[in-house]
C-alpha cells in the first residue's frame, strides 16, 4: 500500500471509531430521556428495578398529635365546613351520639363525610391511627 494510501486510511478508521462510538453514545442519551419516569408495581408481584424497603411501606409510629397536626388541623381547628372543633367535647358527643358512639365516628371518618375526603387527608393512617386522632380531639 502507498505511505499516502496509508496516511489517509489511518484518520478515515479512526473516524469511523468515533463515528460508532459517537452515535452510540448519543443512542444512548436518546434511551435514557426516553425512559419511563415511573413504574406501576402491584401488590404481591415481583417489581423489578423497585425494591422498597419496609419503612416506606408500613407507616411509621405516629403520635395522635403528629397526626392531628398534620392531617386534622386545617378543619378541625378551626370548625370549617361545620367540622366539630379540636377538644370541643359536646360537638364531639352530639355527633357520638348520632353516628353510634366512637366506632360510629371512625367508621365516618374511613368513608368520609360531607366535605371530608376518605381518611381526612391521611390516606396512609390505619384504623388504629385514626382512633386515637378521633379521641384525642373529641376527649371521648
Amino acid at each position: 500500500m502507498k505511505p499516502t494510501k496509508k496516511m489517509l486510511a489511518v484518520p478515515a478508521v479512526l473516524f469511523a471509531l468515533w463515528a460508532a462510538n459517537t452515535y452510540a453514545a448519543i443512542n444512548d442519551e436518546i434511551a435514557k430521556r426516553l425512559e419511563p419516569v415511573g413504574q406501576v408495581c402491584v401488590q404481591g408481584q415481583p417489581c423489578q428495578g423497585m425494591e422498597v424497603t419496609a419503612s416506606a411501606t408500613a407507616s411509621a409510629a405516629r403520635t395522635p398529635d403528629e397526626i392531628i397536626a398534620k392531617h386534622c388541623n386545617a378543619c378541625h381547628g378551626t370548625g370549617l365546613l361545620d367540622a366539630p372543633k379540636i377538644g370541643d367535647t359536646a360537638a364531639w358527643k352530639e355527633r357520638a351520639d348520632h353516628q353510634g358512639g366512637l366506632d360510629g365516628i371512625l367508621a365516618k371518618a374511613i368513608t368520609g363525610i360531607n366535605a371530608m375526603p376518605p381518611k381526612g387527608t391521611c390516606a396512609d393512617c390505619s384504623d388504629e391511627d385514626l382512633k386515637a386522632a378521633i379521641q384525642k380531639m373529641s376527649g371521648l
